[in-house]
Protein backbone atom coordinates (compact mmCIF):
# COMPACT_ATOMS: atom_id res chain seq x y z
CA UNK A 1 0.00 0.00 0.00
CA UNK A 2 0.85 3.17 -0.26
CA UNK A 3 2.16 5.51 3.31
CA UNK A 4 0.64 8.47 3.54
CA UNK A 5 3.70 10.74 4.09
CA UNK A 6 7.07 8.96 2.47
CA UNK A 7 4.85 7.25 -0.16
CA UNK A 8 7.08 4.42 -0.07
CA UNK A 9 5.54 0.53 0.27
CA UNK A 10 5.07 -0.98 3.13
CA UNK A 11 4.14 -4.91 3.37
CA UNK A 12 2.14 -5.80 7.03
CA UNK A 13 3.98 -2.78 8.79
CA UNK A 14 7.52 -3.63 7.78
CA UNK A 15 9.41 -2.12 5.02
CA UNK A 16 10.14 -4.76 2.44
CA UNK A 17 13.27 -4.66 0.53
CA UNK A 18 12.15 -6.48 -2.80
CA UNK A 19 9.33 -4.05 -2.87
CA UNK A 20 11.15 -0.75 -1.94
CA UNK A 21 12.87 -1.67 -5.17
CA UNK A 22 10.35 -1.92 -7.04
CA UNK A 23 8.87 1.47 -5.81
CA UNK A 24 12.15 2.48 -6.86
CA UNK A 25 12.08 1.19 -9.92
CA UNK A 26 8.40 2.59 -10.44
CA UNK A 27 9.71 6.30 -9.15
CA UNK A 28 12.31 6.70 -11.94
CA UNK A 29 10.50 4.99 -14.78
CA UNK A 30 9.00 7.29 -17.77
CA UNK A 31 6.99 4.57 -19.06
CA UNK A 32 3.10 4.31 -17.28
CA UNK A 33 2.91 1.41 -14.77
CA UNK A 34 0.16 0.76 -12.62
CA UNK A 35 -2.07 -2.48 -11.14
CA UNK A 36 -5.81 -2.58 -10.93
CA UNK A 37 -8.26 -4.28 -9.65
CA UNK A 38 -11.06 -6.65 -11.29
CA UNK A 39 -13.19 -3.66 -11.42
CA UNK A 40 -10.10 -1.66 -13.44
CA UNK A 41 -9.84 0.25 -10.82
CA UNK A 42 -6.08 1.00 -9.97
CA UNK A 43 -4.67 0.13 -6.81
CA UNK A 44 -0.93 1.18 -7.37
CA UNK A 45 0.63 3.74 -10.26
CA UNK A 46 4.24 5.35 -10.13
CA UNK A 47 4.66 8.51 -10.83
CA UNK A 48 4.95 9.03 -14.39
CA UNK A 49 1.41 7.83 -14.68
CA UNK A 50 -0.18 10.15 -12.06
CA UNK A 51 1.45 13.21 -14.39
CA UNK A 52 0.55 11.40 -17.15
CA UNK A 53 -3.33 11.75 -16.50
CA UNK A 54 -2.97 15.42 -15.05
CA UNK A 55 -2.98 13.78 -11.48
CA UNK A 56 -0.94 15.30 -8.54
CA UNK A 57 0.42 11.93 -7.05
CA UNK A 58 -0.13 8.51 -7.03
CA UNK A 59 -1.76 8.42 -4.52
CA UNK A 60 -4.11 10.22 -6.04
CA UNK A 61 -4.99 7.62 -8.62
CA UNK A 62 -5.77 5.04 -6.40
CA UNK A 63 -9.67 4.03 -7.16
CA UNK A 64 -9.94 5.81 -10.49
CA UNK A 65 -10.58 4.44 -13.42
CA UNK A 66 -10.26 5.43 -16.96
CA UNK A 67 -13.70 6.67 -17.09
CA UNK A 68 -12.20 9.56 -14.75
CA UNK A 69 -9.94 10.40 -17.17
CA UNK A 70 -10.69 9.50 -21.09
CA UNK A 71 -13.89 9.21 -23.12
CA UNK A 72 -16.32 7.02 -22.78
CA UNK A 73 -15.40 5.30 -25.59
CA UNK A 74 -12.01 4.50 -25.10
CA UNK A 75 -12.51 3.94 -21.58
CA UNK A 76 -15.04 1.38 -22.51
CA UNK A 77 -12.35 -0.25 -24.90
CA UNK A 78 -9.38 -0.39 -22.34
CA UNK A 79 -12.37 -1.98 -19.98
CA UNK A 80 -13.23 -4.77 -22.41
CA UNK A 81 -9.19 -5.68 -23.00
CA UNK A 82 -9.10 -5.28 -19.37
CA UNK A 83 -11.82 -7.95 -18.47
CA UNK A 84 -10.95 -10.54 -21.69
CA UNK A 85 -7.40 -10.61 -19.96
CA UNK A 86 -8.86 -11.43 -16.72
CA UNK A 87 -11.33 -14.25 -17.99
CA UNK A 88 -8.87 -15.13 -20.66
CA UNK A 89 -5.39 -15.31 -18.53
CA UNK A 90 -4.00 -14.57 -21.73
CA UNK A 91 -1.88 -11.23 -21.85
CA UNK A 92 -2.01 -8.39 -24.00
CA UNK A 93 1.58 -7.44 -25.69
CA UNK A 94 2.80 -4.55 -27.45
CA UNK A 95 -0.49 -2.69 -28.27
CA UNK A 96 -0.69 0.58 -30.36
CA UNK A 97 -3.49 2.66 -28.63
CA UNK A 98 -4.54 5.85 -29.86
CA UNK A 99 -6.07 7.62 -26.29
CA UNK A 100 -8.06 10.63 -25.93
CA UNK A 101 -8.50 12.46 -22.65
CA UNK A 102 -12.02 14.11 -21.84
CA UNK A 103 -10.84 17.49 -22.74
CA UNK A 104 -9.86 16.21 -26.07
CA UNK A 105 -6.09 15.99 -26.05
CA UNK A 106 -4.71 13.06 -27.22
CA UNK A 107 -2.02 10.56 -27.53
CA UNK A 108 -0.35 7.45 -28.56
CA UNK A 109 0.62 4.88 -26.44
CA UNK A 110 2.28 0.81 -26.69
CA UNK A 111 0.48 -0.98 -24.00
CA UNK A 112 1.32 -4.48 -22.55
CA UNK A 113 -1.30 -5.93 -20.09
CA UNK A 114 -0.86 -9.03 -17.94
CA UNK A 115 -3.30 -10.71 -15.52
CA UNK A 116 -2.30 -9.78 -12.38
CA UNK A 117 -2.38 -13.11 -9.22
CA UNK A 118 -2.57 -13.20 -5.65
CA UNK A 119 -0.46 -15.68 -3.69
CA UNK A 120 -2.86 -18.23 -4.62
CA UNK A 121 -2.81 -18.16 -8.19
CA UNK A 122 -6.26 -16.40 -8.45
CA UNK A 123 -6.46 -13.73 -11.07
CA UNK A 124 -7.47 -10.19 -9.22
CA UNK A 125 -6.47 -8.04 -11.15
CA UNK A 126 -4.62 -7.13 -13.99
CA UNK A 127 -1.15 -4.99 -13.80
CA UNK A 128 1.03 -3.34 -17.26
CA UNK A 129 2.81 -1.06 -18.74
CA UNK A 130 2.28 1.49 -21.41
CA UNK A 131 4.84 4.03 -22.92
CA UNK A 132 4.27 7.37 -24.45
CA UNK A 133 5.23 6.31 -28.31
CA UNK A 134 3.36 9.79 -29.46
CA UNK A 135 6.29 11.72 -31.53
CA UNK A 136 7.13 8.62 -33.01
CA UNK A 137 3.42 7.18 -33.92
CA UNK A 138 2.92 11.00 -35.17
CA UNK A 139 5.70 10.73 -37.80
CA UNK A 140 4.85 7.40 -39.07
CA UNK A 141 1.63 8.76 -39.42
CA UNK A 142 3.01 11.86 -41.74
CA UNK A 143 5.21 9.51 -43.18
CA UNK A 144 2.49 6.91 -44.66
CA UNK A 145 0.36 10.17 -45.02
CA UNK A 146 3.67 11.44 -47.42
CA UNK A 147 3.79 7.71 -48.63
CA UNK A 148 0.00 7.90 -49.40
CA UNK A 149 -0.27 11.01 -50.97
CA UNK A 150 3.23 10.07 -53.01
CA UNK A 151 1.96 7.08 -54.55
CA UNK A 152 -1.66 9.31 -55.13
CA UNK A 153 0.69 11.93 -56.54
CA UNK A 154 2.17 8.82 -58.73
CA UNK A 155 -0.78 7.33 -59.88
CA UNK A 156 -1.48 10.71 -61.20
CA UNK A 157 1.51 11.23 -63.34
CA UNK A 158 1.35 7.97 -64.62
CA UNK A 159 -2.31 8.50 -65.57
CA UNK A 160 -1.65 11.94 -66.90
CA UNK A 161 1.41 10.22 -68.89
CA UNK A 162 -0.82 7.56 -70.33
CA UNK A 163 -3.00 10.15 -71.72
CA UNK A 164 -0.38 12.06 -72.80
CA UNK A 165 1.89 8.47 -74.25
CA UNK A 166 -1.99 8.10 -76.22
CA UNK A 167 -2.10 11.35 -77.35
CA UNK A 168 1.69 11.24 -78.79
CA UNK A 169 0.98 8.04 -80.05
CA UNK A 170 -1.93 9.11 -82.34
CA UNK A 171 -0.25 12.78 -82.89
CA UNK A 172 2.46 10.19 -84.10
CA UNK A 173 0.16 8.25 -86.38
CA UNK A 174 -1.10 11.53 -87.66
CA UNK A 175 2.00 12.19 -88.46
CA UNK A 176 2.93 9.33 -90.57
CA UNK A 177 0.16 10.83 -92.93
CA UNK A 178 1.94 13.53 -93.73
CA UNK A 179 4.57 11.33 -95.14
CA UNK A 180 4.30 10.06 -99.03
CA UNK A 181 2.02 7.54 -99.29
CA UNK A 182 2.32 6.90 -103.38
CA UNK A 183 4.81 8.67 -105.83
CA UNK A 184 4.55 10.11 -109.00
CA UNK A 185 4.11 8.18 -112.41
CA UNK A 186 6.55 9.40 -114.98
CA UNK A 187 4.84 9.15 -117.57
CA UNK A 188 1.22 9.19 -116.33
CA UNK A 189 -0.36 5.92 -116.09
CA UNK A 190 2.71 3.35 -117.12
CA UNK A 191 3.06 0.33 -115.56
CA UNK A 192 6.36 -0.02 -112.62
CA UNK A 193 8.52 -1.48 -115.88
CA UNK A 194 7.40 1.46 -117.79
CA UNK A 195 8.19 4.07 -115.56
CA UNK A 196 10.87 6.88 -116.20
CA UNK A 197 11.77 7.66 -112.22
CA UNK A 198 11.87 5.78 -109.17
CA UNK A 199 10.72 7.26 -106.03
CA UNK A 200 11.35 6.58 -102.78
CA UNK A 201 11.60 7.38 -99.03
CA UNK A 202 12.27 6.08 -95.48
CA UNK A 203 11.39 7.46 -92.47
CA UNK A 204 12.83 6.23 -88.78
CA UNK A 205 11.38 7.89 -86.18
CA UNK A 206 13.19 8.41 -82.62
CA UNK A 207 10.07 8.84 -80.94
CA UNK A 208 6.59 8.66 -80.93
CA UNK A 209 6.64 11.89 -83.19
CA UNK A 210 9.73 13.78 -84.48
CA UNK A 211 10.86 16.34 -86.51
CA UNK A 212 11.57 15.32 -89.93
CA UNK A 213 9.49 15.68 -92.69
CA UNK A 214 9.67 15.12 -96.54
CA UNK A 215 7.05 14.95 -99.33
CA UNK A 216 7.34 13.86 -103.31
CA UNK A 217 4.71 16.30 -105.52
CA UNK A 218 3.82 16.14 -108.73
CA UNK A 219 4.50 19.18 -111.12
CA UNK A 220 3.50 18.68 -114.18
CA UNK A 221 3.62 16.10 -116.89
CA UNK A 222 6.88 16.28 -116.74
CA UNK A 223 8.68 17.82 -113.77
CA UNK A 224 8.21 16.26 -109.39
CA UNK A 225 9.50 18.28 -106.92
CA UNK A 226 11.04 16.52 -103.37
CA UNK A 227 11.42 18.63 -100.30
CA UNK A 228 12.57 17.02 -97.24
CA UNK A 229 12.91 19.08 -93.20
CA UNK A 230 14.30 18.73 -90.10
CA UNK A 231 12.60 20.90 -87.41
CA UNK A 232 15.36 21.55 -84.90
CA UNK A 233 14.61 19.25 -81.82
CA UNK A 234 12.49 16.65 -80.41
CA UNK A 235 8.78 15.55 -79.73
CA UNK A 236 5.83 17.93 -79.57
CA UNK A 237 7.73 21.17 -80.29
CA UNK A 238 9.29 19.68 -83.46
CA UNK A 239 6.31 17.96 -84.25
CA UNK A 240 3.88 21.60 -84.75
CA UNK A 241 6.97 22.46 -86.50
CA UNK A 242 6.67 19.42 -89.15
CA UNK A 243 2.97 20.38 -89.43
CA UNK A 244 3.18 23.81 -90.19
CA UNK A 245 5.63 23.20 -93.22
CA UNK A 246 3.49 20.59 -94.62
CA UNK A 247 0.75 22.75 -95.12
CA UNK A 248 3.35 25.53 -96.58
CA UNK A 249 4.57 22.93 -99.07
CA UNK A 250 1.40 22.48 -100.63
CA UNK A 251 1.01 25.97 -100.84
CA UNK A 252 4.11 26.72 -102.06
CA UNK A 253 4.72 24.22 -104.81
CA UNK A 254 1.48 25.05 -106.83
CA UNK A 255 2.80 28.42 -107.36
CA UNK A 256 6.76 28.46 -107.37
CA UNK A 257 8.76 26.35 -109.56
CA UNK A 258 12.87 27.73 -108.66
CA UNK A 259 14.23 26.43 -105.87
CA UNK A 260 15.77 29.12 -104.64
CA UNK A 261 13.00 31.30 -104.58
CA UNK A 262 11.01 28.82 -102.88
CA UNK A 263 12.57 28.37 -99.77
CA UNK A 264 12.89 32.03 -99.38
CA UNK A 265 9.26 32.08 -99.75
CA UNK A 266 8.92 29.50 -96.64
CA UNK A 267 11.36 31.23 -94.70
CA UNK A 268 9.39 34.70 -94.75
CA UNK A 269 6.18 32.28 -94.01
CA UNK A 270 7.86 31.01 -90.81
CA UNK A 271 9.74 33.80 -89.57
CA UNK A 272 6.40 34.96 -87.43
CA UNK A 273 5.87 31.26 -86.72
CA UNK A 274 8.50 30.11 -85.34
CA UNK A 275 11.28 32.98 -84.46
CA UNK A 276 9.89 34.42 -81.11
CA UNK A 277 11.97 36.16 -78.67
CA UNK A 278 12.14 33.65 -76.24
CA UNK A 279 12.37 30.20 -77.98
CA UNK A 280 14.33 29.80 -81.23
CA UNK A 281 12.91 26.81 -83.53
CA UNK A 282 14.60 26.70 -86.59
CA UNK A 283 14.33 24.07 -90.15
CA UNK A 284 17.07 23.04 -92.08
CA UNK A 285 15.98 21.84 -95.52
CA UNK A 286 16.74 20.86 -99.46
CA UNK A 287 14.09 20.96 -102.43
CA UNK A 288 15.26 19.69 -105.58
CA UNK A 289 12.99 20.01 -108.94
CA UNK A 290 13.54 17.12 -111.27
CA UNK A 291 12.29 17.04 -114.99
CA UNK A 292 12.34 13.87 -115.97
CA UNK A 293 12.77 14.66 -119.75
CA UNK A 294 16.17 16.03 -119.76
CA UNK A 295 17.37 14.29 -116.29
CA UNK A 296 17.97 18.55 -114.87
CA UNK A 297 17.65 18.85 -111.56
CA UNK A 298 17.18 22.64 -109.70
CA UNK A 299 18.19 22.75 -106.23
CA UNK A 300 18.41 24.38 -103.21
CA UNK A 301 19.53 23.89 -99.82
CA UNK A 302 18.65 25.85 -96.49
CA UNK A 303 21.69 24.97 -93.13
CA UNK A 304 20.63 21.03 -94.44
CA UNK A 305 23.19 18.13 -95.30
CA UNK A 306 24.05 18.05 -98.71
CA UNK A 307 22.72 15.36 -101.15
CA UNK A 308 24.64 12.76 -102.68
CA UNK A 309 24.60 12.02 -106.27
CA UNK A 310 24.73 8.02 -107.00
CA UNK A 311 25.90 8.24 -110.72
CA UNK A 312 24.94 5.17 -112.89
CA UNK A 313 28.92 5.44 -113.41
CA UNK A 314 29.93 4.42 -109.98
CA UNK A 315 30.92 7.58 -109.11
CA UNK A 316 29.61 9.05 -105.57
CA UNK A 317 29.60 12.51 -105.16
CA UNK A 318 28.19 15.71 -103.23
CA UNK A 319 25.36 17.22 -105.14
CA UNK A 320 26.95 20.55 -103.93
CA UNK A 321 30.77 20.79 -104.43
CA UNK A 322 30.52 24.24 -102.48
CA UNK A 323 29.54 23.35 -99.38
CA UNK A 324 29.14 27.65 -98.77
CA UNK A 325 26.59 27.92 -101.33
CA UNK A 326 24.23 26.27 -98.78
CA UNK A 327 21.76 29.24 -97.20
CA UNK A 328 20.97 29.69 -93.38
CA UNK A 329 18.54 27.32 -91.84
CA UNK A 330 14.67 28.30 -92.02
CA UNK A 331 13.34 30.65 -89.81
CA UNK A 332 16.70 32.26 -88.54
CA UNK A 333 16.98 35.56 -90.98
CA UNK A 334 14.39 37.59 -92.32
CA UNK A 335 15.91 38.24 -95.45
CA UNK A 336 17.60 34.79 -95.92
CA UNK A 337 18.22 34.19 -100.11
CA UNK A 338 18.98 30.47 -101.37
CA UNK A 339 20.92 30.03 -104.96
CA UNK A 340 19.57 27.71 -107.20
CA UNK A 341 22.06 25.10 -108.28
CA UNK A 342 21.83 22.96 -111.07
CA UNK A 343 22.89 19.54 -111.89
CA UNK A 344 22.76 17.10 -114.92
CA UNK A 345 22.03 13.58 -114.22
CA UNK A 346 21.78 10.86 -116.44
CA UNK A 347 19.65 7.46 -117.10
CA UNK A 348 20.65 5.03 -114.03
CA UNK A 349 21.87 8.08 -111.69
CA UNK A 350 20.34 8.49 -107.93
CA UNK A 351 19.89 11.96 -105.91
CA UNK A 352 19.45 10.68 -102.35
CA UNK A 353 18.87 13.46 -99.70
CA UNK A 354 18.73 12.19 -95.61
CA UNK A 355 18.60 14.40 -92.05
CA UNK A 356 21.48 14.30 -90.53
CA UNK A 357 20.11 11.86 -87.61
CA UNK A 358 21.78 9.34 -90.01
CA UNK A 359 25.39 10.13 -89.67
CA UNK A 360 25.26 11.46 -86.13
CA UNK A 361 24.80 7.92 -84.41
CA UNK A 362 27.54 7.96 -81.91
CA UNK A 363 29.81 4.45 -81.56
CA UNK A 364 30.44 2.87 -78.48
CA UNK A 365 33.76 4.54 -78.22
CA UNK A 366 31.44 7.73 -78.79
CA UNK A 367 32.94 8.23 -81.62
CA UNK A 368 30.14 10.16 -84.52
CA UNK A 369 29.47 7.85 -87.27
CA UNK A 370 30.08 10.69 -89.81
CA UNK A 371 29.30 11.92 -93.33
CA UNK A 372 32.43 9.79 -94.53
CA UNK A 373 31.32 7.01 -93.25
CA UNK A 374 27.73 7.28 -94.71
CA UNK A 375 29.59 8.31 -98.17
CA UNK A 376 31.26 4.77 -98.12
CA UNK A 377 28.57 2.90 -97.16
CA UNK A 378 26.30 5.05 -100.43
CA UNK A 379 29.61 3.76 -102.61
CA UNK A 380 29.26 -0.13 -101.01
CA UNK A 381 25.46 -0.44 -101.57
CA UNK A 382 24.78 1.67 -105.09
CA UNK A 383 23.37 -0.85 -107.23
CA UNK A 384 20.82 -1.65 -104.92
CA UNK A 385 17.24 -0.22 -105.64
CA UNK A 386 15.89 2.55 -103.47
CA UNK A 387 13.68 0.33 -101.47
CA UNK A 388 16.55 -1.87 -100.35
CA UNK A 389 19.40 0.52 -100.37
CA UNK A 390 17.72 3.18 -97.30
CA UNK A 391 17.47 0.23 -94.67
CA UNK A 392 20.70 -1.01 -95.83
CA UNK A 393 22.19 2.15 -94.89
CA UNK A 394 20.54 2.69 -91.61
CA UNK A 395 21.59 -0.84 -90.96
CA UNK A 396 25.58 0.01 -91.62
CA UNK A 397 24.48 2.74 -89.41
CA UNK A 398 23.30 1.05 -86.45
CA UNK A 399 26.05 -2.34 -86.93
CA UNK A 400 28.75 0.73 -86.35
CA UNK A 401 26.55 1.91 -83.02
CA UNK A 402 26.75 -1.44 -81.09
CA UNK A 403 24.32 -1.17 -78.70
CA UNK A 404 23.43 2.43 -79.39
CA UNK A 405 20.02 3.59 -80.63
CA UNK A 406 19.26 6.56 -82.93
CA UNK A 407 18.37 9.18 -80.65
CA UNK A 408 17.41 11.29 -83.55
CA UNK A 409 14.47 11.33 -86.05
CA UNK A 410 16.43 9.48 -89.48
CA UNK A 411 14.89 10.56 -92.70
CA UNK A 412 15.78 9.86 -96.36
CA UNK A 413 14.39 10.60 -99.39
CA UNK A 414 14.80 10.49 -103.32
CA UNK A 415 14.78 9.44 -106.92
CA UNK A 416 16.74 7.91 -109.53
CA UNK A 417 16.53 7.72 -113.35
CA UNK A 418 16.08 4.80 -114.99
CA UNK A 419 17.48 3.29 -118.18
CA UNK A 420 15.61 2.78 -120.61
CA UNK A 421 14.55 -0.90 -121.41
Amino acid sequence: MILPDSGEVCVNGNYDKTAYLLQCLMDNMSDLIYFKDRDSRFVMVNKALAKWQGNGSPADMIGKSDFDTYTASDARRMREDEKRIMESGEPLLGLEEHETWANGSHAWVSTTKMPLRNEEGDIVGIFGISRDITAHKEAELRAARYAGEMKRYAKEVKRVNDELEEELRMAGKLQKTFFPTCYPVFPEGAQPEGRQVEFHHYHHAGGLIGGDFCSIKKLSDTEAGVFLCDVMGHGVRAALGTALIRAMVDEISDSELDPGRYLERMNRALIPLLHQEEDLIYATACYLVLDTLTGRVRLANAGHPIPICLGADGQVRWCMEDHEKRGPALAIMDRASYPTLELQTQPGDAVIMFTDGIYEIAGANAEEYGEQRLMESFQRNRTLSLAELFPMILKEARLFAGEGAFDDDVCLVGFRLRKPA
